[in-house]
């Protein structure tokens, strides 16, 4: 089914913070809803000036303009946000200033049972601002998880020739892998209603058979203070938006937020320039450390496939053998002479849907 009606329109992303980094703001089109592909917004002119005289130019780098100098969104100071498109037209924000620092001060995992009857592990961030000055907060986490493959053998099957095999020995880098992925919901608070300008936000909750916390996981949390606007905008952006992504430009209608064609009155433009002050903070646990002495999850069953190498006869099966470990689908596990015992690739060869590479903050 085509879309009837389609107007284009750039999509802004653009969320500085008082980081001192190279800043980053994501560009891109609208998209019918039968598109498969986001349609990046490239060749614009792309600048962020606040009222000391500061200029700071982004340059476009893999989709996303970075800018090219690092620097921090600073207390007292108004920025605004300048697009220039390589159609002409000129984009330009309302002036934003910095919002009050609210510090996260724990981010506590803990065992629950939820109101759907599971049980798992309940992660919770806790901030206080006793100025009352912070009041609406966005949440963004990235959770990174260690995986080892449960039937990793020492040695490895490999294929020889159209009828013969051979055993060698199996690289360690496919026993453990590391996992990192980044939430994708719109997570707002307001403490407008409530007493104190305290957070108690139950952010993640992993049952307690899900594989990512069997071994050694990690969340990093993020705390932004938004002003009243942003908040507005976040929300309406959630009640609306898939979570696929923080800000789909796969949007029913255009979404008014705080930056406008200039140039031409008449151009849509959908996101808002948000500037905030961020808080973060990291935490590690093992499985054992939450529910111990029990066995760790995986998420496959990990069951042990016997395959008689032979040709001929009624049990031979050596010819699937080795379509399976050419193809890397299965890998080998042991073996009593002729008869061998296989399992899926993922749970014998953690590489063949993680990364082996361990993340540079990870502490074991």
């Amino acid at each position: 089914m085509l879309t009837n009606t389609y107007e284009e329109a750039i999509v802004v992303e653009a969320s500085l913070t008082n980081e001192l980094k190279n800043q980053q703001i994501k560009i891109t089109k609208t998209s019918r809803f039968e598109d498969t592909s986001i349609k990046v917004e490239t060749g614009a002119e792309v600048i962020v000036k606040d009222d000391q005289n500061n200029s700071y130019l982004f340059e476009e780098k893999s989709g996303v303009y970075v800018s090219q100098t690092i620097f921090q969104i600073l207390s007292g100071r108004q920025y605004t946000l300048t697009i220039k498109t390589k159609d002409g037209n000129v984009y330009e924000s309302s002036h934003e200033t910095l919002t009050t620092v609210s510090p996260i001060q724990s981010v506590v995992p803990s065992v629950v049972t939820n109101k759907d009857n599971q049980t798992g592990i309940q992660i919770n961030v806790n901030s206080y601002d006793p100025t009352r000055t912070s009041k609406y907060y966005r949440f963004e986490y990235e959770e990174s998880y260690k995986i080892i493959a449960p039937r990793w053998s020492l040695s490895k099957l490999i294929v020889t020739g159209p009828q013969s095999v051979e055993l060698i020995p199996n690289p360690s880098n496919t026993r453990t892998c590391y996992t990192t992925k980044n939430s994708t919901d719109i997570i707002l608070l307001n403490t407008n209603d409530l007493n104190e300008d305290r957070v108690n936000l139950p952010i993640r909750f992993i049952e307690e058979n899900n594989y990512i916390i069997g071994h050694r996981y990690s969340i990093l949390v993020k705390q932004y203070v938004e002003n009243l606007a942003a908040y507005n905008f976040h929300k309406t952006m959630r009640d609306i938006a898939s979570s696929a992504s923080v800000l789909s430009p796969k949007q029913p209608g255009v979404l008014s937020g705080n930056i406008k064609c200039i140039s031409d009155s008449n151009v849509k433009v959908i996101g808002y320039f948000d500037v905030a002050t961020v808080s973060e903070q990291r935490i590690f646990f093992n499985y054992t450390d939450l529910f111990p002495g029990r066995p760790s999850p995986y998420f496959n069953t990990c069951e042990d496939i016997p395959f008689k190498f032979c040709f001929d006869g009624e049990d031979c099966n050596a010819e699937s053998m080795i379509y399976n470990v050419e193809r890397n689908f299965m890998t080998y596990f042991s073996n009593a002479g002729s008869s061998y015992i296989l399992v899926d690739a993922v749970c014998g060869d953690c590489t063949s849907f993680s990364s082996n590479v361990k993340p540079s903050f990870w502490i074991d």
